[in-house]
């Protein structure tokens, strides 16, 4: 599918902000490892969670679900062994579940997107799992990866941090199911370190008792512990609000997007302070985002690694803002669905932005004056990519074409509708 995105002066309305798929992810793995019955309220729907919803039955998980709430009886420690698992594109449910996987005797996880997940490294939890008395066969770290597991086992293990945090996630959530207690070390750096506090409230949240040290670099995980059957309600997600938000920032607007908590541990609601350091005229109460728009903001400096999936939608309303914006420790981009630095900008530059990319940094030289658009635009198969260069479509000149836009739905299916309700001048064409 491709879609047009017009020129769009303004934007009005209200939207419930979609579910976390954060959150949803980790919920129903914490409820497919308990024995017993959970519920998740308001669950997410999108290509990762339906991916982690068909993957925990494939393994023994019984599910169920109205349009609201989801109910799954999990399989405890005891996985089905079954011989083959299918995650689609979705990477963070491959990572999470490579750590289950050793609890059964022989699973591989096969390649069904070569051109995206299957080009994604995972060195540093294959490494990580073969010092826990597991086998894994892999292609240089790619998919397919067979795994030959069954008899984990604990004690001192290290990860590497420094490409993504959902290595030490994976770890966390297998562990404290093993009969030896565990420490964990993360070499190098840890990013996206407030993820990783996500992973951690959820574990508390079932019951799961983890000692972590205050820099989230070192672990002890005793042994021998059960999750518990829990009855859980999913927030609003920041990083898909994040591109309607900035929408909201670079038109003229009166926007309310509900369901987003202020004290919420995701580390993309820090797309609301990045809009306030823009001068974007903002609120936010009673876990409502009210924005009134008027095109108009200033340049910004901002540490990207608390809000990685944010990043490139605040990208997108600096190409508008007044002066020079930097990005910075980002590097970890590049290692998503595309190179969300190289393959990104490259995108912005045909759009007309003026965008310099380092190792791990973007930097943005706005141009409040508009970009001139009228391209075809390559979406390298990245929901990031896809909303966040919408933003640039509807205050551009003369449009954009945007080419595989159906990926969005990985993370937002409703994205585009969401935008349209609010008066988004958008067109799909299959």
């Amino acid at each position: 599918m491709k879609v047009l995105v017009k020129p769009t002066g303004k934007l009005v309305g209200e939207i419930n902000a979609l579910s976390s798929k954060n959150y949803t992810t980790r919920y129903m793995l914490v409820a497919a490892l308990a024995d017993g019955e959970s519920s998740l309220l308001y669950p997410a729907h999108s290509e990762d969670s339906d991916a982690m919803r068909r993957c925990i039955q494939d393994l023994g998980a019984e599910l169920t679900e109205s349009e609201v709430k989801m109910i799954i009886r999990g399989f405890g420690s005891s996985p089905k062994p079954i011989k083959e698992l299918n995650v689609g594109n979705a990477g963070a449910v491959l990572r999470f579940l490579m750590s289950i996987a050793a609890l059964v005797p022989d699973l591989t996880f096969v390649n069904t997107y070569p051109q995206s997940l299957g080009k994604r490294p995972h060195h540093d939890l294959i490494t990580a799992l073969e010092q826990m008395n597991v086998r894994i066969e892999h292609q240089d770290g790619k998919l397919p990866i067979r795994i030959l597991g069954g008899e984990p086992t604990g004690g001192k293990i290290q990860v590497s941090g420094n490409v993504s945090s959902q290595f030490l996630s994976s770890l966390l959530f297998m562990t404290p199911l093993l009969a030896e207690n565990s420490e964990i070390e993360v070499l190098h750096d840890l990013k996206s370190k407030i993820v990783i506090g996500q992973t951690l409230e959820v574990l508390a949240q079932a019951g799961i008792h983890i000692e972590a040290s205050a820099d989230l670099m070192h672990y002890r995980i005793p042994g021998g512990q059960q999750y518990k059957a829990q009855d859980y309600i999913v927030q609003g997600d920041y990083p898909g609000s994040a591109a309607i938000l900035a929408a909201a920032a670079v038109t003229q607007s009166d926007v309310m997007l509900h369901r987003l908590m202020e004290n919420s541990k995701q580390g993309e609601r820090a797309i609301v302070d990045v809009l306030r350091m823009m001068e974007v005229p903002l609120t936010h109460q009673q876990d409502i985002v009210h924005i009134q728009g008027n095109g108009r903001m200033k340049a910004v400096e901002f540490d990207g690694d608390v809000a990685t999936d944010a990043v490139l939608a605040m990208v997108a309303a600096a190409v508008f803002a007044e002066g020079t914006s930097r990005f910075y420790n980002v590097e970890n981009l590049r290692y998503k669905e595309c190179d969300r630095i190289t393959d990104y900008l490259h995108e912005l530059r045909k759009a007309g932005a003026d965008v310099e990319e380092r190792q791990d940094e973007i930097i943005v030289h706005g141009r409040p004056e508009g970009v001139e658009g009228g391209v075809d635009i390559d979406a390298h198969f990245d929901h990031r990519v896809i909303m966040a260069l919408t933003v640039v479509g509807l205050r551009s000149n003369k449009g954009l074409t945007i080419h595989d836009a159906h990926h969005v739905a990985k993370s937002y299916p409703q994205y585009f509708d969401h935008l349209r309700s609010l008066g988004a001048q958008i067109q799909s064409e299959e």
